[in-house]
């Protein structure tokens, strides 16, 4: 069987009715792989995703009954997530393959999204619950909330924009996508006892599509009067979010800042998310992040005002072309499921490359799409999604069917090398070579296509 959920003792969180559960959990996405595989009757594979659900409810309610006896502080907050896999995922994948009466694809969906689901929640959440590490998603807002705020969102990029726009994820993890623009804004109210942040991200072609066209300007970039434009836009924007959510506090802005990626990404890993959003707008990218309300020590970067907009604007358009710059460097995007192989390629290639890394295929086609690379090296033993299968699913798309993809391995498998030379991979490296021979083997490939 090429597709193995493979159970590793990382996911092991040391309580034993919990482990023993999500290993059962792990066996039943096996054997659906296996009938789907055998090219098993549409019954059988109805029949076991409909017990996997079954089972996965059931687990649900065991986990919150463990928590509920040892007095989990973050019991409500596990039920939310449940509450949204069994209510709101899980009822959408189940449609997808009533509607194309289990088809393969949908079947594939449907694992993937699953064995996805559970390894990450497993990693994260799960393992919260014996303190082996900090619970990610703990001041998110209620499931209601974060979907009133969501409505609220489309709707104003609708009447301003009039952009049609769906949400991606409810859980953005501050993703570097395109040419991005990081906005900061910082409200309290007069006695600064309550405060509220919000970061706003945009892709660059965004603003020049939106706020760019409203003003008539004809650049296809950035330049000082659009930024400014845009920084106006986008304080109403967040003004009229907040009106729909008003309380009896009356909200001032305090701070405002263009961050780079790097300022953005420390903050987004030290603040604890309420809101973070990302949307699709069918102009590019849009997130809308809200965040703990707090100033970080130091501050975070110049604050905007009225005696310093201009220059500081400036001045933020001029790093921020100086960095795109000396980032100007061909993209590569490693991904394996081992840590020490994904740092280690990074370390090696990052003086000379713009280099992403990600732990799983599904982590990759998410990452591609946000950010495009130029090239990516992809392990092909990896579980639940293999590379072959992750490859498929790039030549699948027709905008991305022509991405050069060089596999990673540690075995020379003829057999292996065979099965995937449909897919036209770009070539094979060996996990085995010391890594001057593999900075030499990228750099030759580069080279290769820029004489072409």
């Amino acid at each position: 069987m090429d597709t193995q959920f493979v159970w590793q003792d990382e996911f092991i969180i040391g309580v034993e009715s919990i482990d023993r559960e999500h290993q059962r959990l792990f066996n039943i996405i096996n054997k659906i792989f296996r009938l789907k595989e055998e090219n098993n009757t549409q019954w059988a594979c109805k029949e076991g995703i409909k017990f996997f659900k079954g089972h996965a409810i059931k687990h649900f309610a065991d986990e919150e009954a463990y928590m509920e006896s040892i007095n989990y502080e973050g019991l409500e907050q596990h039920k939310l997530i449940h509450k949204g896999f069994r209510e709101n995922t899980l009822p959408a994948l189940e449609k997808e393959l009533e509607q194309s009466e289990y088809a393969q694809d949908a079947v594939d969906h449907f694992l993937g999204v699953c064995a996805g689901w559970l390894i990450g929640h497993t990693l994260t959440e799960d393992l919260a619950i014996t303190g082996k590490t900090k619970r990610k998603w703990e001041n998110l807002l209620p499931g209601e909330e974060i979907e009133a705020v969501k409505k609220v969102i489309v709707q104003l990029l609708f009447d301003m924009f009039h952009l049609e726009s769906h949400l991606i994820s409810d859980a953005y993890n501050g993703e570097k996508f395109g040419k991005g623009v990081y906005y900061r804004l910082l409200y309290g109210t007069k006695d600064n006892e309550k405060q509220q942040e919000v970061f706003l991200v945009f892709e660059e072609q965004l603003l020049v599509n939106t706020v760019g066209k409203i003003l008539g300007f004809q650049s296809n970039k950035l330049d000082t009067m659009l930024t400014h434009a845009a920084r106006y836009m986008a304080r109403q924007f967040v003004e009229r979010v907040m009106k729909h959510f008003s309380t009896d506090e009356t909200y001032e802005l305090k701070e405002e800042n263009f961050l780079s990626y790097g300022q953005f990404q420390k903050a987004f890993e030290k603040e604890k998310l309420q809101v973070s959003l990302l949307f699709d707008t069918g102009s590019g990218y849009f997130s809308y992040c809200a965040l703990a309300p707090h100033l970080l020590q130091n501050g975070i970067a110049t604050p905007i005002g009225a005696e310093n907009a201009k220059t500081e604007i400036e001045k933020y358009l001029m790093k921020r072309a100086e960095q795109e710059k000396k980032n100007n460097k061909l993209k590569v995007l490693v991904v394996d499921d081992s840590l020490t192989m994904r740092e280690g390629i990074k370390k090696l290639l990052s003086e000379d490359y713009e280099v992403a890394v990600a732990e799983s295929g599904v982590a990759a086609i998410r990452t591609i799409t946000l950010n495009r690379p130029d090239l990516v090296l992809m392990d092909y033993e990896m579980p639940v999604c293999n590379g072959k299968q992750t490859l498929e699913m790039l030549r699948s798309d027709e905008v991305l069917a022509e991405l050069p993809v060089i596999f990673l391995t540690g075995r020379r498998d003829l057999g292996s090398m065979i099965e995937v030379m449909p897919l036209n991979p770009a070539g094979y490296l060996f996990k085995q070579l010391k890594p001057e021979e593999i900075k030499k083997e990228i750099d030759a490939f580069f080279e290769k296509r820029k004489n072409k």
